[in-house]
């Protein structure tokens, strides 16, 4: 392979890896804990974009346990969204590793 058609083939998968990053900001990601009872959204960014909570989920007495639901959901939320973004950049890369991606 000639320089002129690898600086073409990385300028190409610079552009796909680009527009792939925009496409998954633009996508939300849900997870939920406790059976449902903590429901929460990201976008793509990891921003909270909705949460929502059983009033079962509410219990005075034990916010520690709605503490772990909410934390619980959140992380599974941002595992989702963080496998897609590896998902996605991996078909592009086709295995390459690529140093801060």
């Amino acid at each position: 392979m000639d320089m002129q058609q690898m600086l073409r083939s990385m300028q190409k998968m610079q552009s796909q890896m680009k527009k792939t990053q925009e496409d998954l900001q633009s996508q939300s990601f849900s997870a939920e804990a406790g059976g449902g009872a903590v429901k929460i959204t990201i976008d793509g960014n990891g921003a909270v974009a909705e949460l929502k909570i059983a009033p079962s989920a509410v219990d005075p007495s034990d916010v520690e346990a709605l503490e772990d639901l909410l934390m619980a959901a959140f992380n599974e939320a941002v595992n989702k969204k963080d496998s897609a973004y590896q998902e996605s950049i991996g078909s592009i890369t086709k295995g390459l590793k690529i140093p801060g991606f």
